[in-house]
């Protein structure tokens, strides 16, 4: 009603505080005078902000002073006190803010010249045409302060010193060795920064708990500086970590992290590589991560995801005595967690230290921060040790982060198991608002959602608060000064807790190869990497049709008889498109590095320097219409599950960049996939899309689910 209001009445005209009221003469009037001293002709002239209870015919009609007359009268001016003087020094600031000109812009469809509005949905709205859209990108756009930066470069700010020798303090976030000699190098800190922390009384342990440029860069602008760091230097700190001589007469547990999505995992066959018989590593757990973004496609599908990471394990050589057990946890939802620090302490207990290992996205610090703050992690260590750096971007951790493992005696068990067993009879109703209001967020973002809890957790004592009534006092005419603050002392280990602890170590993620993920820039990965719960979208193609996956992938759906239906699991904020084979090739010509495909972004430019679409032809034999058949899984970029009538042969022609891989994964890892969809959309090849309710692990469930 506002936007009526404002088109019919033909803009701000007579708003006291805009840009100056018209006069019937025609000039325009003072805009200085105060909102409590503004006179009836300011008054009389509010059309574009009374049109809620009145028509503006009706008003225009009565004349500039109807709505004066039907006010009730205001209060005579007086004279302000001590506040009224703060908003006497305010108002010429704010009125000039608010007087800037207004330009009253007409949706399409309304007219211009005072002919009543026409009110268009935006939901509701066609598309324009080709001719607007052109119109529209050619008109100049301001860009707002988000768009600047991210289009900006990112580079390394502040000033290197190479006379400054490295600081022999690693990150807290990322475990490089802070330095300030060479911007391009892990763990560079610009140099002024640098000397105020090590110039202190303390000396170079000032440094202790500082974060490099890189980790504070991603974790409060998300954005990452390119390092000059190749692939093989990930792999020497992990094989130099893995050798090192067994601590405590006993060699450490590796705890694999593998993300589900990656399945077959391309790191876990090099896995036998690194466990020569030189690391004397007592036993392998592998954990298959992000089970909460895959939906539940039938009643038990997180057994048979266990089943196809069991199988994996077997195909690359981990079978036997090494490989101690397999779980699915999400260590971002904290689903499963609990089950695997049970199984850590009653299994392995405290007898040697844990390396947790795992390509580079596969959420190896996310585990490491959910661990630290778990039962698994000494008490105090929590305030001691800070949390690793967590980023979408490949390769963040550079190398080792560490917290110590509590010991779980009987005692420290059983505790923890009544806790357990309290936690799993309360009802989602019989939770604080605060537990309600973050298991909500934790259900937008996955379908599985765990409740990490503490048993073990020291008492802190109160914070003294100091006053300063230097700081509390200050007149209207003085801006507050702040006293100085106190060095706070940062928390250490003492001797007696680390002397004979058992260390969890966070270590750098392998480089996987062949993945698209290596040829996207920052932007586009954060589009790529899935971190919502994952919405299955399903169509039904029909021989001689394409299916698009950004510019990323493509399916063609070459011989058949009968239709096939392709689900697609990937980032919901990837485009999907359906096409013809003939004009498949000039879709991708026309729109790669636009919009409408969306990755890889930059035009015509960007798409010279990406690798050009390589095709690989299968033939699949369908199980039944509601059976998957194989996954055609287009790097990591996602997969499409194939579905098709039985005994139906179907050749199909897949497409990754050049230099990526693509796997025909069978048995599929969702295999009834196709279900997870709504109707059919008249007239195209989609069904609308269906999402699963979320699961809350170790809470007692009400009512129907």
């Amino acid at each position: 009603m506002m936007a009526a209001g404002r088109a019919a009445g033909g803009g701000r005209e007579g708003n006291g505080a805009g840009g100056g009221a018209q006069r019937p003469g025609g000039e325009r009037g003072s805009a200085t005078g105060l909102p409590w001293q503004s006179n009836s002709s300011s008054d009389g002239k509010r059309e574009g902000t009374t049109a809620r209870a009145v028509s503006h015919k009706a008003a225009r009609a009565k004349g500039p002073d109807a709505h004066a007359q039907s006010r009730p009268p205001r209060p005579p001016a007086t004279r302000p006190g001590g506040a009224g003087l703060a908003m006497l020094r305010l108002a010429p600031a704010l009125l000039a803010r608010l007087a800037r000109p207004w330009v009253p812009v007409l949706r399409r469809g309304a007219a211009a010249g005072g002919e009543e509005e026409q009110f268009v949905f935006p939901e509701y709205e066609p598309e324009l045409s080709e001719a607007a859209i052109a119109a529209a990108a050619a008109a100049p756009r301001r860009q707002t302060g988000r768009e600047r930066r991210e289009r900006a470069p990112v580079a390394a700010a502040g000033r290197p010193d190479p006379s400054v020798p490295p600081s022999g303090v690693s990150c807290s976030g990322c475990g490089a060795e802070l330095q300030c000699r060479d911007g391009a190098a892990p763990g560079f800190v610009p140099a002024e920064k640098y000397r105020s922390l090590s110039e202190g009384p303390a000396g170079a342990a000032g440094l202790r708990g500082a974060v490099c440029q890189r980790c504070w860069l991603l974790a409060h602008h998300g954005r990452a500086l390119r390092l000059r760091l190749p692939p093989e230097q990930h792999r020497e700190v992990v094989s130099a970590a893995l050798r090192r001589p067994p601590r405590h007469g006993r060699g450490p547990l590796l705890l694999y992290i593998l993300d589900l999505l990656e399945l077959p995992d391309p790191v876990l066959p090099q896995l036998p590589g690194l466990l020569g018989p030189d690391v004397p590593a007592a036993g392998l757990l592998v954990v298959g991560n992000k089970v909460d973004l895959l939906p539940a496609d039938a009643p038990g599908h997180l057994g048979r995801l266990r089943q196809r990471l069991a199988a994996a394990c077997t195909q690359a050589g981990l079978r036997g005595a090494p490989l101690v057990d397999v779980r699915l946890v999400s260590a971002k939802t904290g689903f499963g967690l609990e089950g695997l620090v049970s199984r850590l302490q009653r299994s392995w207990k405290c007898a040697g230290d844990v390396y947790l290992l795992g390509a580079t996205n596969s959420g190896k610090s996310t585990l490491f921060n959910s661990l630290l703050r778990s039962d698994y992690c000494k008490s105090r260590a929590s305030d001691v040790v800070d949390r690793a750096t967590v980023s979408p971007w490949p390769g963040t951790t550079l190398n080792l982060l560490k917290f110590p493992i509590i010991n779980p005696t009987c005692d420290r068990i059983f505790r923890r198991q009544e806790r357990l067993k309290e936690e799993a009879t309360k009802t989602e109703d019989q939770l604080s608002s605060e537990e309600k209001k973050y298991l909500n967020q934790l259900k937008k973002q996955g379908y599985l959602v765990g409740r990490v809890g503490r048993t073990f957790q020291q008492e802190k004592s109160s914070p003294v608060v100091d006053f300063d009534p230097d700081m509390l006092s200050y007149s209207i005419d003085e801006d507050p000064r702040h006293s100085p603050k106190k060095n706070e002392e940062r928390e250490e280990f003492t001797y007696n807790e680390v002397k004979d602890a058992r260390w969890c170590f966070d270590t750098p993620g392998i480089v996987k190869e062949n993945c698209v993920l290596n040829l996207l820039t920052e932007k586009e990965v954060k589009l790529v990497l899935p971190t919502h719960a994952i919405i299955p979208r399903t169509f039904i193609l029909k021989p001689g049709m394409v299916l698009f996956l950004a510019a990323l992938g493509r399916v063609d759906y070459l011989q058949g008889e009968k239709p096939a239906w392709f689900s697609v699991v990937a980032s919901n904020l990837l485009p999907v498109h359906i096409s013809t084979l003939s004009n498949a090739d000039a879709l991708y010509e026309k729109y790669g590095g636009q919009e409408f495909l969306k990755v890889p972004m930059g035009g015509e430019e960007r798409m010279k320097e990406f690798p050009p679409l390589v095709p690989q032809d299968f033939t699949l034999k369908g199980i039944g219409a509601t059976e998957a058949v194989a996954d055609i899984k287009l790097s990591s970029a996602g997969w499409v599950a194939v579905t098709a009538h039985a005994e139906e042969k179907l050749l199909l022609r897949a497409y990754t960049p050049k230099g990526t891989a693509l796997v025909v994964r069978e048995p599929p890892l969702l295999p009834y996939i196709s279900t997870i969809r709504g109707a059919r959309i008249p007239g195209t090849a989609a069904y609308r899309t269906k999402k699963p309710p979320s699961l809350v692990e170790n809470l007692k469930i009400t009512g129907r689910r």
